[in-house]
């Protein structure tokens, strides 16, 4: 899994980490052969479909040339339809761009794009006052990433918007064939970085929110009282930043993000979780989440999950087979990861949307031994 985090370079501190060279330590002889994402747990068939929205009221902060902001949300939500094409992973290009990006070689480039995803595209949307989730993906990385977190959410009957943040990931296909690539890599090492991604993603949320109850046909299940926030990485970071400008998204998940938006003085008392690998433990190479958790006021938790990886909150180590990538011994095993992930992401959203109180979120649960609750059991074995 080492060797993933390694091909899958992000955004952790302040800068995009260097890739490790193509097929390095870690890297097997022969790819499996394309991944399967696994099946949704929740009751519900899976629908998707994507939506284009043009921000005219303010410039790209990435292309000086672009007078509009544009952005690519991908929906998932419940449906009542179970036969139909299941919706690409990503297309060809994209699937090239992200592999040549993240610097993978000695597998077909249209390899992610073969993916086998769960979701019905562009299935008509069932049900009524659906609580909404938002995601947002780390660094470099598309949406796509998180599929399989969307799609088990959307199982369980949440509305999920997972938002393509134009420029700061290696491909977006917009519906004229244009490919917006990653202009943002050329100014991660910039002062102040991680701070104006943030500022950016916060616009892009509310923007999107302010939008999707219009511009979807299906805008009517949602329930505009009962919205979240769930990013990876610099999207988690996001997730804070959203959550003290935009008082809409009432609970908030970071996955593994080192926090740039600074919490008011006064505090912060909607619902937090901070869900993250070992370096986030109190003492930890990352500081962040030590100095925001004392300004939390409300509920809130800190999950550490004892072997896991940044991309273990990430479709990434599910693609670990298709780029013949073996995973390093210790590391949480990706089937493991994407449960224990899906698991708390879902917990947290039923008790902060829908007022179902889940016991598995006030203590450490045998059946879960890799979860930690900080800051008091996250130095035990």
């Amino acid at each position: 899994m080492r060797a993933i985090v390694a091909a899958f370079a992000v955004l952790t501190v302040a800068a995009c980490t260097v890739p490790t060279p193509p097929r390095s330590a870690g890297v097997s002889a022969q790819p499996t052969g394309p991944a399967t994402l696994p099946a949704p747990t929740g009751a519900h068939p899976v629908g998707t479909t994507a939506l284009y929205l043009k921000d005219v009221s303010r410039p790209d902060p990435w292309d000086p040339n672009v007078e509009a902001r544009e952005l690519k949300v991908t929906l998932w939500y419940p449906t009542k339809q179970r036969d139909g094409e299941r919706a690409p992973y990503m297309t060809p290009k994209e699937s090239e761009l992200t592999l040549k990006g993240a610097r993978i070689a000695g597998v077909p480039y249209d390899t992610l794009s073969k993916t086998g995803t769960n979701a019905i595209e562009d299935a008509k949307p069932s049900g009524r006052k659906l609580p909404l989730v938002v995601l947002s993906p780390g660094f470099t990385k598309p949406m796509s990433m998180l599929t399989s977190l969307a799609e088990d959410l959307a199982s369980r009957g949440y509305v999920v918007a997972g938002i393509d943040h134009t420029y700061e990931s290696y491909a977006t296909t917009f519906p004229d064939g244009r490919v917006a690539e990653c202009l943002a890599c050329d100014s991660d090492r910039d002062p102040g970085f991680g701070t104006g991604v943030v500022q950016g993603r916060a616009a892009d949320v509310s923007f999107v929110l302010d939008q999707l109850t219009t511009k979807w046909d299906g805008s009517d299940l949602i329930d505009r009282a009962r919205i979240a926030m769930v990013g990876q990485s610099i999207g988690g970071a996001s997730a804070v930043a959203v959550m003290v400008k935009d008082s809409r998204v009432r609970a908030g998940i970071n996955m593994d993000g080192t926090t740039y938006a600074r919490i008011p003085r006064s505090g912060f008392s909607r619902p937090f979780m901070f869900m993250g690998a070992p370096r986030h433990i109190p003492g930890g190479r990352d500081h962040s989440w030590e100095r925001d958790w004392k300004l939390l006021t409300g509920w809130k938790r800190w999950l550490v999950l004892s072997g896991a990886e940044h991309q273990s909150f990430t479709d990434g180590p599910l693609m670990a087979g298709a780029l013949g990538i073996t995973p390093s011994y210790g590391v949480l095993p990706a089937a493991r990861s994407t449960e224990l992930t899906r698991t708390y992401v879902a917990a947290f959203l039923d008790q902060h949307l829908k007022a179902r109180r889940q016991p598995l979120l006030d203590k450490p649960s045998s059946r879960h031994p890799e979860v930690k609750f900080c800051p008091e059991t996250c130095g035990q074995s």
